[in-house]
């Protein structure tokens, strides 16, 4: 079989495609035929080494991936031959609040990820996904999706009528739209052209700000909410955006802070914080709890993800210089054995 693995970081230079093994599940593991796995901005940050991962060298890489069931070991009992599944982003966070122990082994950065061929994989690390879903919307469930569904679920439901904030039309935030929607919150969103726009108005977003005409939003969320704020806001900027997240959002509020996609340093006022009342709740994708809640809420609404572009296997290189462009709408898919 044929896979990727990142052998040095820095460049995509390090990223070589080798042949190897099959390799042979154990008795609580599944043999899984890859057929899609989608890439994230946390991709980005272990080729060049921002953010705060600390990834070992010589890893297949990509967190995301949806495969077939093609073997079992003797003492599996979830699945069969043939079973649909997408790996758990976290395969050892089953349920519960995460603590460093459901941590560990993560793809890409402590384990071999998903841009392979075949994967073995622990039983208890896989989710079935809905039948309705093709392989490549399924392959952005893992991160992007559940992502997006836990920062609406958590720390408490959002509510019918509640006005949730989004930045962007990557695939988190276009998500979250969607999940927005099926909760009955109102919906405002953040994108820097028209084009861009009409896609979120398509997926339900009641009000759109253009933040390249408006650089200091929060005003503007100000006044779509007759000066209260936002109950929600699904925080993908990070440092360049959050001081206007925490001007955008109501006394009670949330800001759900999950990446740091955004250009920019802007210095949080700490003043602001302390008599906002808002809190910023940082989290990690989810459980396998979470996901398969997730696919409940999918396999009633029969939702679509947004998929931007697809490549094949042999375009990989081709995909992730695509990616990091940042020309992308919603996610970017590399397909595995067509």
């Amino acid at each position: 079989m044929q896979s990727y693995r990142l052998e040095h970081f820095g460049s995509l230079d390090g990223l070589k495609r080798v042949e190897e093994p099959q390799p042979v599940p154990g008795a609580d593991e599944v043999l899984i035929k890859v057929r899609a796995c989608s890439l994230n901005y946390r991709d980005l940050a272990i080729l060049y080494g921002t953010g705060t991962l600390s990834p070992k060298e010589g890893l297949i890489p990509i967190s995301d991936g949806a495969g077939e069931v093609v073997a079992t070991g003797e003492a599996v009992s979830l699945f069969a031959v043939g079973d649909r599944v997408a790996g758990s982003f976290f395969p050892y966070w089953f349920g519960g609040a995460q603590n460093s122990a459901a941590g560990r082994g993560a793809y890409g950065t402590q384990a071999d990820g998903w841009l392979t061929q075949y994967k073995v994989v622990n039983q208890e690390g896989l989710v079935a996904i809905p039948d309705y879903l093709s392989w490549e919307e399924a392959a952005t469930l893992p991160c992007a999706g559940v992502t997006a569904w836990n920062s609406l679920q958590q720390s408490r439901p959002i509510r019918p009528g509640e006005t949730v904030l989004t930045l962007g039309t990557g695939g988190v935030a276009l998500y979250a739209v969607q999940f927005a929607k099926l909760s009955g919150a109102r919906v405002i969103a953040l994108t820097s052209n028209d084009e861009k726009a009409q896609l979120l108005t398509t997926l339900g977003a009641d009000h759109i700000i253009n933040y390249r005409q408006y650089p200091e939003w929060s005003g503007k969320v100000r006044e779509l909410t007759d000066g209260e704020g936002v109950s929600r806001v699904v925080e993908v900027g990070g440092p360049g955006t959050l001081q206007q997240s925490l001007l955008s959002t109501a006394p009670g509020g949330e800001i759900a802070l999950i990446g740091f996609v955004a250009d920019g340093n802007a210095p949080i006022d700490f003043m602001s914080l302390l008599k906002s009342s808002v809190t910023v709740r940082p989290f990690s994708v989810g459980s396998r709890a979470d996901f398969i809640a997730m696919n409940r809420a999918l396999n009633f609404s029969k939702l679509r993800p947004v998929v931007g572009q697809v490549f094949s296997f042999e375009q990989t290189e081709e995909a992730w210089r695509y990616f990091d462009s940042r020309q992308h709408v919603g996610k970017v898919v590399i397909t595995v054995n067509e």
